[in-house]
C-alpha cells in the first residue's frame, strides 16, 4: 500500500506540476512516445512478411498446374511471363488468353482482361497516366479496364499487371494454367543468414531501448530539487524515491498512449510512403497480441526500474540536492565486465555451420550485453575526458565545465548513437565477410552486350525482322541476333535411347563471328563447331553434324508419330571451327549457318535470341530497347547482364536492414534533440544570467555545439571498439575472415552529421531562452 501511495503521489505531482511540470512530461511522453512507435512497428514485422508471403503465394499458378498436363478446358487460361523493368523499377506482369467462357481469374481481379485490355495495379496505372511512364505506355499499349486490388498485390507500390492477348499459344511459349493458390514457400535461410537477422533485430531494437531509458529521466534536476522540498517536510528516502518513480511513471504510460496514437497515425500513411522501391499496406501493420502486451508491460516496468537505479546515485536531502557537487567517483570494473561477458557468451555459443540449426538465443543475449555493456561504459569515459580537459577559447570552456558539473545527460543522449553505430560496424563487417558466399561471378560481359533477349515466336523472318530491329532501335550500338533449335540424327528413337542431339544456330556473318572463331564467311556459308578442348563433345557433335547426310530439324520426329519430319542435308563442304565464348559466358557449339544457307521459316520448335550492346550515354536507352522487344513478340524476355549476380534472400536481407537503419537513424536524431531541447529547458536561468553578464549568444551556440560533440565524440571511439570487436567475434563464429577493418567510417560521419543537425535545430530554442525574462523566478 506505501508503493501504491507514493506512486500515486509522484503521478499527483506530476500532474500538478504546473506549467514546467507538463512541458517535462510532455518531453517524456513524447520520447517513449516515438520509442514505443518503433516496437510496435517492429511488432509488426511478422505479420508484415506473413501476409506477403500469403498474397504472394495466392497468386501464384497450383501446384496442380505444375505437376502435370493440364487439358484444355472452359476454365483454363494461357499465359507467359511478361515482367519488364522501367528506368531502374521492376514491372512484374503476364500475358494471358482464355481457352473458354470461364476462365480462371487471378486474386484481387474481378473480370477477366480481353484481348488489348488490361488489369493493373494502381501505382501502375499511376505510372501509365503519368508523363514520366510515356515509354512505358508504349510497351504496355493497353486499354486498363480493372484495377488490381490489394489481395492480388504484394504492396501498394507494387507495379504489376495482367494483359490479354488473342495470339498466346503453346507455340508460341504459353503455359496452361488451371487455377491459383499453393505457390510455393520460401526456402528456410541459411545459418549464415539466420546470423545476420539476429544481429539486426538486436541493432536496430538496442537503441530504442537505451532511448526510452533515457526519455524517462528527463527533467531529473528540476524534479531533485522539488523531491529536496519533500524531504524537508520529512518524507524518508526510500518514500522519496517511490514519489520519482511515480513522476516517471505517469510520464512513460502518457509515452505509451503516445505510441500507439504516433503507430495508428502513421499506419494509415505507411501505404504512400516507398524506401528503395518497398511499401507495405496499413493492414499488414498489425502487431503480434503478445508483443504489444509486452511492450505495454515493460515499458511502465522499466521506467519505475531506471528512475530508482538513477536516484540511488543521487543525495536527495532537506537542504538541497548532492549532484552538482563531486560526488564519487562511477565505478568501472562492472562496467567492463558486461560486454566482456556479451564477447565470452558468443564466443562459448562456438562455430555456427550450415549444417547444424541455428539457437538464437544465446547469440541475441551475448550482442546485447556487449551493445548495452558498451552504453554502460560511455558514461565513465566521458566523465573522465572532460575531467583532463583544460583551457582553450571560451565557448570551449562553457562546454567543458558544464560537461564536468555534470555530464551524465550528455552522455544519456549519446548512448543511442554508441548503441547504434557500435551495431551498424559489427554489421557491415559481417556482411562484407560473407557477402562473396552470396554472390556468384556469371562469366557475363557487359562489356560486349548490356542485354539479352529470348522469344518463342519465330514467324516468317523473325531471326531477319529482330535484328534489324534491334539495330535501328536508338542507342543500340550492335547486335549478335540467332535463330535456335535442337537438331537430331535422323531415325526412330525409343523412350530409352539416347538420340544424338545438337544445336543448328542461323545469323548473319557478324553474329557468327562474335559466337565461333570462323574466319573468313560469305552468305550461305555452313561451320561445324566444336567446344574449346573437349574431345568427347565435339564427338558428340560430330554423331548428328555428319558432313554430306542429312539430319532431322523436327527434333520430336523421333519419337512423336504424328511429328512431321523435316529434313536437310548438311553441305559437304562445311568448315569444322572452334566455338568462342558469347557475351553471356556460353560457348555455342553444334552447327552454326547463315541466312542463305537455311531458312529459319522451315526450323520448328525455334527460338529467337539476340544479345545487344548499347551506348550508355543515350538516355533510356534500355527502355527503347524493351520497347523494340515488346513490338516484335509482348512475351519476349530481356535480361540484363550482370558480371555478378547476388542471392535473392541475401539481399532481402540487405533490404530489411536498409529500413530498419532508416528508421533507427531517425529515432536517433530525434531522441539527441529531444534530449538536448531538455538540457536546455533544465538551463534556462542559467543561460539569462550568462547573456545579462554579456556573453555573446554565438559563444553560447559554439557552447551548446561543444557540448553535444563531446560526449558524441567520445562515444564514436567507444562504438568503432566495440563494434570492431563484436564484429570480429561474429565473423570467427561463422568461420570467416575480417576483410574490411574501415568500414566504421561512414558511422564516424554520420554521427558527425548528427550532432551538425541536432544543433542546427536547437538553436531556436536556444536563442529563446537567452531572455532576461528567464530570470525571473517564483
Amino acid at each position: 500500500m506505501s508503493w501504491l501511495r507514493d506512486l500515486g503521489l509522484g503521478v499527483r505531482f506530476a500532474v500538478g506540476g504546473g506549467r514546467e511540470g507538463w512541458t517535462r512530461t510532455a518531453l517524456t511522453a513524447v520520447g517513449v512516445g516515438l520509442g514505443v512507435a518503433l516496437l510496435l512497428v517492429a511488432s509488426s514485422v511478422p505479420h508484415l512478411l506473413d501476409q506477403r508471403s500469403l498474397r504472394d503465394q495466392a497468386r501464384e499458378e497450383a501446384s496442380a498446374s505444375r505437376d502435370a498436363d493440364i487439358p484444355e478446358s472452359d476454365s483454363t487460361v494461357l499465359r507467359i511471363d511478361a515482367a519488364t523493368e522501367y528506368r531502374g523499377l521492376t514491372v512484374e506482369g503476364f500475358l494471358m488468353r482464355a481457352e473458354g467462357s470461364h476462365p480462371v481469374v487471378p486474386p484481387g481481379v474481378t473480370d477477366f482482361p480481353g484481348p488489348g485490355e488490361m488489369a493493373a495495379s494502381p501505382a501502375l496505372a499511376e505510372l501509365l497516366d503519368s508523363p514520366g511512364g510515356a515509354l512505358l505506355k508504349e510497351r504496355l499499349p493497353y486499354e486498363i479496364t480493372t484495377t488490381i486490388a490489394d489481395a492480388g498485390l504484394r504492396s501498394p507500390g507494387e507495379l504489376y499487371f495482367y494483359a490479354g492477348s488473342d495470339s498466346l499459344t503453346p507455340a508460341t511459349g504459353g503455359h496452361r494454367l488451371a487455377g491459383y493458390g499453393g505457390g510455393p514457400s520460401g526456402a528456410p535461410l541459411s545459418p549464415v543468414l539466420v546470423v545476420l537477422v539476429i544481429l539486426i533485430c538486436v541493432v536496430l531494437l538496442a537503441p530504442v531501448a537505451v532511448f526510452i531509458a533515457t526519455a524517462v529521466r528527463f527533467g531529473g534536476e528540476r524534479r531533485d530539487r522539488r523531491l529536496a522540498a519533500l524531504r524537508l517536510v520529512g518524507t524518508d528516502i526510500r518514500a522519496t524515491r517511490r514519489i520519482a518513480a511515480g513522476e516517471a511513471l505517469f510520464g512513460s504510460l502518457l509515452g505509451l498512449l503516445a505510441g500507439f496514437a504516433f503507430f495508428l497515425v502513421g499506419r494509415r500513411f505507411v501505404g504512400h510512403v516507398e524506401v528503395w522501391n518497398h511499401s507495405a499496406f496499413p493492414s499488414d501493420l498489425t502487431p503480434t497480441a503478445w508483443l504489444v502486451a509486452l511492450v505495454a508491460l515493460a515499458v511502465p516496468l522499466s521506467a519505475v526500474l531506471v528512475t530508482l537505479a538513477a536516484m540511488r546515485s543521487v543525495a536527495v536531502e532537506p537542504l538541497g540536492v548532492v549532484r552538482s557537487a563531486r560526488g564519487g567517483r562511477r565505478r568501472l570494473w562492472w562496467r567492463l565486465l558486461i560486454p566482456v561477458a556479451g564477447l565470452a557468451v558468443l564466443g562459448l555459443t562456438g562455430r555456427v555451420d550450415e549444417f547444424t540449426p541455428v539457437n538464437p538465443y544465446p547469440i541475441a543475449a551475448g550482442a546485447v550485453l556487449v551493445l548495452f555493456g558498451l552504453a554502460l561504459l560511455l558514461p565513465w569515459l566521458v566523465e573522465a575526458v572532460v575531467n583532463r580537459l583544460r583551457g582553450g577559447p571560451l565557448p570551449w570552456q562553457l562546454a567543458v565545465r558544464r560537461l564536468q558539473l555534470n555530464s551524465g545527460a550528455a552522455s544519456r543522449a549519446a548512448g543511442g548513437i554508441t548503441v547504434a553505430v557500435a551495431g551498424a560496424v559489427a554489421l557491415q563487417m559481417l556482411f562484407a565477410a560473407v557477402g562473396d558466399e552470396f554472390e556468384r561471378m556469371t562469366g557475363q560481359d557487359p562489356s560486349r552486350a548490356q542485354f539479352h533477349t529470348y522469344s518463342e515466336r519465330v514467324d516468317g523472318d523473325a531471326a531477319a525482322r529482330t535484328i534489324e530491329a534491334f539495330r535501328s532501335t536508338e542507342g543500340v550500338e550492335a547486335v549478335i541476333g540467332t535463330v535456335e533449335t535442337y537438331v537430331t540424327k535422323p531415325g526412330k528413337y525409343s523412350e530409352d535411347e539416347v538420340t544424338p542431339t545438337t544445336t543448328l544456330s542461323i545469323g548473319d556473318c557478324a553474329t557468327l563471328k562474335e559466337l565461333a572463331e570462323i574466319g573468313a564467311c560469305e552468305e550461305g556459308d555452313v561451320f561445324v563447331v566444336h567446344p574449346r578442348g573437349d574431345r568427347k563433345m565435339s564427338a558428340w557433335v560430330d554423331e548428328t553434324a555428319r558432313k554430306g547426310e542429312e539430319i532431322e530439324l523436327n527434333s520430336s520426329a523421333g519419337y512423336t508419330p504424328d511429328a512431321e519430319s523435316v529434313r536437310w542435308t548438311l553441305p559437304a563442304d562445311a568448315r569444322t571451327v572452334t566455338a568462342a565464348p558469347d557475351p553471356l559466358g556460353d560457348e555455342h557449339w553444334g552447327i552454326m549457318a547463315t541466312v542463305g544457307a537455311v531458312d529459319p521459316r522451315t526450323l520448328p520448335n525455334a527460338q529467337t535470341m539476340a544479345q545487344i550492346r548499347v551506348d550508355e550515354d543515350v538516355e533510356d536507352a534500355a527502355e527503347y530497347v524493351r520497347n523494340t522487344a515488346a513490338g516484335i513478340d509482348p512475351g519476349m524476355r530481356v535480361a540484363t547482364l550482370h558480371s555478378v549476380e547476388r542471392d535473392r534472400q541475401y539481399a532481402s536481407v540487405q533490404t530489411g536492414l536498409r529500413f530498419g537503419a532508416a528508421a533507427t537513424l531517425l529515432l536517433i536524431a530525434a531522441s539527441m534533440l529531444v534530449s538536448q531541447l531538455e538540457q536546455l529547458r533544465e538551463r534556462k536561468r542559467l543561460l539569462s544570467v550568462l547573456v545579462a553578464f554579456g556573453t555573446r549568444r554565438v559563444t553560447l551556440g559554439w557552447s551548446v555545439l561543444w557540448q553535444t560533440a563531446v560526449p558524441v565524440a567520445v562515444g564514436l571511439l567507444v562504438a568503432i571498439t566495440g563494434g570492431l570487436g563484436l564484429g570480429a567475434v561474429m565473423t570467427w563464429m561463422l568461420a570467416k575472415t575480417v576483410t574490411r577493418w574501415w568500414l566504421f567510417l561512414p558511422m564516424a560521419g554520420a554521427g558527425a552529421a548528427l550532432v551538425a543537425a541536432v544543433t542546427l535545430l536547437s538553436l531556436p530554442l536556444l536563442w529563446r531562452l537567452m531572455r532576461p525574462d528567464g530570470l525571473r523566478t517564483e
